[in-house]
């Protein structure tokens, strides 16, 4: 009884001796979100995890505070459409204190900053409402710039209005020149800022602390990231590619959630009891739980009461699809159970190439991601989750049905789990190292594939584009060194950092987690209540604490993966990947491994380049990817859009031929039937970069044989 005693007079002193945080937050016709002091305890503990771990050795000063502000500043209002110059003005007494602030815990200054934006963003959307009803004039020659990123600040609030009355006069001219009538388009738009405005009402601490530790870690390094608790468990399931819950993915739509899939072998997808565009209108937990009405909730609340552990029952109310909201809900029962992401997961097709009048069967394997469910396999599941599993079980598939070749399609896959990089090389290759990884005191591992099976010792090549990343890079870097396949697509990204996952509840002292558990369970009258073993969520960072080096020593950091037959690039490098960072790591090199090619594939190389080059000069596929090429600059580089409804009108009709033209020289070289002015284009879309790459990889068959 004593010990409690004590206990608890330890906790009211840890509570007492909170500082008083520097900045009131408080905005008049603001929520007025505050951080509360998990936020400050987790703010407090990056800043050293970052000093004393992080791979770059960071020092966070002035200068790292300043990056922090201006980041932040974007990240809230990346168009400038909502802040005035006088609030950008005010806040440059904070410019130089986020480092000082983070460190004590702090978060006073951010938030505060947060409420004049929830504040702007407010009066803009209502100022908007109010202007839908005018009548407006289609015939003048004015433009509206939707992006002020370049501009300055608006000067006054009258500068800011004008703004957004041509906003809401564009969103109508669009609507009208769909041909809806006028009354349905004010309806429409009327609605949209509704709905606006009903979500940024639903906006909590949690959401404002992530974009205050998005800006805080992005100021480090582009991939070091802090993720609050609902957060971090997406993207520890979206690893994974499973979750446990009922199998269905659910949006709001006007305050209420709908059912927009039911995914294949889940809970839900066997009862048969849920289908498409039902709304869930209340939620209970067990078979006798009381129901929680969850209309107008946020859809990541309304989830996590859906989800939950395996073998668990929800229940939940359902209005049909169909039905009226005032129709009687009727009740549906469901068994939580694991759920696969089949459709995020590797998939095969095939496709038939036709070389020089003879036909090759090849098989694409799509991978969108380096996946693997580490739960599962800690707890012993022989049947786990993972990238390299799956894709064995398609080669094994593809080596029946007699392939030629086999494409690996890294298209958009922006990394994941660097052991399955490691072991889905090893599907290639007999053994060896397949990337070396340098830490923070500059030592080397060399990590290999010791398993000498192969499960496909056939002509391969893998696709990529700017959007592969990180283990994208480090198993089309090996299947490049060792030659083993021919590297088909655009230089990729350059992310070659690695980061380590850590739970933040497990870096969080003993002490710090005491303090929180009492401020979580004083009640009105301050006296503590017992102190239970459970510790809150703090969340996870994803911290940077080495970097990746091929096995030829280069570095993909920066530079990313070279093809080996380069198609044009659609989005600049000064834009878009590691080089556009400024917070990126450098590139460098280190010692090569030690490693035996399976094939010095150069003078192959240099002939599949030539019959490439060859086919593109009569490709009106290819000339027409570089004419997107520049109107994608000529798009990227502009900022407003003319209010004149006939020039409007004219400008898109155009496009619209021309598109159509285009369309139709394509199909009429592929030998199809021209398309028709409204005419659908059959669902089988032509993938021009794909069919390229499988004629060089029918090329590469031949040059083999």
């Amino acid at each position: 009884m004593l010990k409690k005693v004590y206990l608890a007079l330890f906790l009211v002193a840890a509570l007492s001796c909170k500082a008083e945080p520097r900045v009131s937050t408080e905005v008049e016709g603001s929520p007025n979100l505050k951080p509360d002091i998990q936020q400050s305890i987790v703010a407090k503990e990056l800043v050293n995890l970052i000093e004393n771990y992080h791979y770059k050795k960071v020092t966070i000063n002035d200068s790292f505070s300043s990056d922090v502000f201006d980041r932040y500043l974007k990240a809230l209002d990346p168009g400038k459409a909502y802040f005035l110059q006088s609030d950008i003005t005010e806040f440059e007494k904070f410019r130089n204190k986020l480092d000082d602030d983070l460190r004590e815990g702090d978060l006073s200054a951010p938030f505060y900053i947060f409420n004049v934006y929830q504040k702007r963003y407010t009066d803009r959307l209502k100022y908007a409402l109010s202007q839908i009803g005018n009548k407006f004039e289609f015939s003048q020659d004015d433009q509206y710039t939707y992006d002020r990123e370049k501009l300055p600040w608006f000067a006054t609030e009258k500068e800011a209005l004008d703004l957004w009355n041509k906003r809401v006069k564009y969103e109508l001219l669009n609507l009208k020149i769909a041909g809806t009538e006028d009354a349905k388009n004010v309806k429409t738009l009327k609605q949209r800022y509704e709905n606006l405005l009903s979500q940024s009402s639903k906006i909590n601490n949690q959401d404002v602390f992530q974009t205050i530790m998005n800006a805080f870690t992005e100021a480090v390094d582009p991939h070091t990231n802090y993720f609050v608790p609902n957060k971090a468990q997406e993207f520890n399931e979206e690893l994974a590619r499973t979750f446990e819950g009922i199998g269905a993915r659910l949006q709001v739509d006007n305050e209420v959630v709908k059912v927009m899939e039911i995914i294949p072998g889940g809970p839900a997808f066997k009862a048969k009891t849920l289908s498409v565009n039902d709304r869930i209108v209340g939620v209970a937990q067990g078979k006798n739980g009381e129901f929680v009405d969850v209309v107008g909730w946020r859809i990541d609340v309304t989830v996590s009461k859906i989800k939950g552990p395996k073998g668990t029952v929800v229940r939940l109310k359902i209005i049909p699809a169909g039905q009226e909201l005032s129709a009687t809900p009727r009740i549906v029962e469901l068994v939580r159970d694991k759920v696969v992401l089949e459709d995020q997961s590797a998939k095969k097709t095939i496709k038939t190439v036709t070389a020089d009048g003879k036909s090759y069967k090849i098989g694409v394997i799509q991978i969108p991601a380096f996946y693997a469910d580490f739960k599962a396999m800690q707890s012993g599941d022989k049947n786990y989750k993972s990238t390299t599993r799956d894709v064995r079980l398609l080669i094994d598939t593809l080596k029946q049905q007699k392939v030629d070749g086999i494409v690996i399609d890294l298209r958009s896959n922006g990394g994941g789990s660097l052991p399955e990089a490691i072991s889905l090389t090893g599907l290639f290759i007999k053994t060896g190292p397949v990337v070396q990884v340098r830490d923070a005191r500059n030592r080397i591992d060399v990590d290999e594939d010791s398993d000498p099976s192969i499960a496909w010792d056939g002509p391969m090549g893998v696709m990529v584009d700017r959007f592969s990343a990180s283990a994208s890079e480090i198993f089309a870097g090996a299947i490049q060194d060792y030659g083993r396949g021919i590297i088909m697509g655009t230089q990729t990204y350059g992310k070659g950092t690695v980061q380590q996952g850590i739970d933040m509840s497990r870096v969080i002292g003993p002490a710090e987690k005491l303090r929180l558990l009492a401020a979580n369970k004083t009640n009105e009258t301050g006296v503590i209540a017992p102190v239970s073993d459970a510790a809150p969520q703090f969340g996870q960072i994803n911290l940077t604490m080495a970097k990746f080096y091929r096995i030829n020593g280069s570095s993909t950091q920066h530079k990313g993966v070279m093809p080996d037959i380069q198609f044009p690039m659609v989005f600049p490098s000064d834009k878009y990947g590691e080089s556009s960072e400024p917070s990126a790591l450098p590139w460098d090199t280190i010692p090569p491994s030690k490693y035996v090619q399976v094939r010095d594939l150069t003078a192959i190389k240099k002939q599949l380049l030539v019959n490439h080059e060859q086919r593109m000069q009569t490709s009106p596929e290819y000339k027409f990817l570089k004419e997107d090429i520049i109107q994608f600059g000529k798009r990227d580089s502009e900022t407003s859009i003319t209010l004149n409804e006939a020039k409007l009108k004219k400008e898109r009709e155009d496009q619209e031929a021309k598109n159509l033209a285009r369309e139709n020289q394509i199909r009429i070289a592929r030998g199809l039937a021209p398309l028709k002015k409204g005419e659908t284009k059959p669902k089988e879309e032509s993938d021009f970069v794909q069919d390229a790459s499988l004629r060089i990889i029918a090329d590469f068959i031949q040059l083999k044989n």
